[in-house]
């Protein structure tokens, strides 16, 4: 039985191979009660997540998008979940530009042994993007309008 009644929205999360999506299978096997709205995309590292994937995704209509990876200092790749956490960080300040509410875009921690956190998270989530109804549309937006936004890496 789903967690909130009513219509499914889309949500996408994007989760960290090594821990997040671990937690949700951690809550998974715990048979703890999730909503059912999720869809996941399992990546290597949080630090792969580019934010242009996440736009991407509000253009394809996505209603919501979570990215879930390791604790800092706990990531795999040893400084991943940082650089994810500069560029999503960045992101959720500009994301406003788009037209997109920022509370439809969120970013989190958590652990393979957090079953019970991830049910947490992932609930409050779906709950806030409910709260929000489903997108209307998104505007169209240049990618190459957005990339200027970032930051320059070096």
């Amino acid at each position: 039985m789903p967690v909130l009644e009513g219509r499914e929205l889309r949500i996408v999360g994007f989760l960290c191979n090594w821990c997040s999506y671990g937690g949700a299978d951690t809550a998974g096997v715990a048979r703890f009660e999730q909503p059912t709205d999720l869809r996941v995309i399992r990546v290597p590292c949080s630090g792969r997540i580019d934010p242009l994937f996440v736009a991407k995704a509000f253009m394809n209509g996505a209603d919501g998008v979570l990215v879930s990876g390791c604790h800092p200092r706990d990531c795999h790749y040893a400084e991943g979940n940082f650089y994810a956490r500069r560029r999503l960080e960045v992101f959720k300040n500009v994301i406003s530009v788009l037209g997109i509410e920022p509370e439809r875009f969120e970013y989190t921690w958590v652990s393979a042994s957090e079953g019970q956190r991830w049910q947490e998270v992932v609930t409050k989530f779906t709950k806030q993007v409910h709260a929000l109804g489903p997108m209307v549309s998104v505007p169209e937006v240049s990618l190459d309008r957005l990339a200027a936004l970032e930051p320059a890496q070096s």
